[in-house]
């Protein structure tokens, strides 16, 4: 069977993506044929789109012709006018909840995962190490570096180690009203599946996000916290910096693969 030159997501649509580059004069679907050169996932018209006709993929519509579109042509962002988005502070959600019943069967209902005590499993086995400011970042990047060079490959079920670094927590407004979703977007990312449950957050020492606004208070202490401006120099930050992920390792080289259903698995 030949590869398909195009993918129509739902029977619906009036557009599909191209699978690769398309010249001009392709026949992509039976009666369709490139009127343009396609980039590689762009859209091209399967019919004939009157000016302000819907342009629909996935089912939905994405946007209005903004003048006649003919089979077979080349649709991109320039080509549309966009609907306008509704206002984030009265958005309906859930609106097209399928019951449970009309749901199709899954061809599979489990998948390999590593299970958490809390919260949904995780799709890998990484030790994360996140910062409360940006002024650790410096530090935190460069034992990262070091961690995977020294002490990852004596663990070999563990995947991975990261920096989780973002440019906030220093100097700000930390009491202001918006000032949550960063410090709610930090504490999840502490608490991601594929970190296992293990804490590694290294702060300065002197930064307006402190541990009592990222972690709860029993998860305050010497095993998941370490302040940069306790240790003496740069070789003390370093071996402090070591010695925490070396422990976090052995837990984490511990996990392993498991048959899990699918309710715990997130996909996003």
């Amino acid at each position: 069977m030949t590869a398909p030159l195009v993918i129509r997501v739902k029977d619906r649509d009036n557009v599909a993506v191209a699978v690769h580059d398309l010249e001009t004069g392709i026949e992509v679907m039976p009666g369709v044929l490139t009127r343009d050169p396609i980039p590689q996932a762009h859209k091209v018209a399967l019919v004939d789109i009157p000016k302000g006709g819907e342009i629909i993929r996935y089912g939905v519509v994405l946007g209005y012709a903004k003048h006649d579109i003919a089979c077979g042509s080349w649709i991109n962002e320039h080509m549309l006018d966009l609907p306008q988005s509704p206002s984030v502070e009265h958005m309906e959600y859930g609106t097209h909840i399928v019951p449970m019943e009309e749901l199709p069967t899954p061809p599979r209902t489990t998948w390999m995962g590593y299970k958490n005590a809390v919260g949904p499993a995780g799709t890998r086995n990484i030790l994360g190490v996140v910062t409360t400011v940006q002024c650790a970042a410096g530090v935190v990047n460069k034992a990262v570096q070091k961690i995977k060079q020294e002490l990852l490959p004596k663990y070999p079920h563990v995947d991975d180690v990261v920096a989780v670094n973002h440019p906030y927590g220093c100097g700000v407004a930390i009491n202001a009203p918006l000032a949550v979703i960063p410090i709610r977007a930090v504490r999840n990312l502490i608490r991601h599946p594929n970190f296992g449950g293990q804490i590694m957050l290294v702060g300065l020492g002197c930064e307006k996000l402190t541990y009592e606004r990222l972690l709860e208070p029993d998860e305050i202490n010497a095993e998941n916290c370490l302040t940069l401006q306790e240790c003496k120099g740069h070789d003390a930050m370093m071996k402090a910096l070591m010695d925490m992920a070396e422990r976090k390792l052995q837990r984490l080289n511990q996990r392993r693969r498991e048959a899990l259903p699918l309710s715990e698995l997130v996909v996003g």
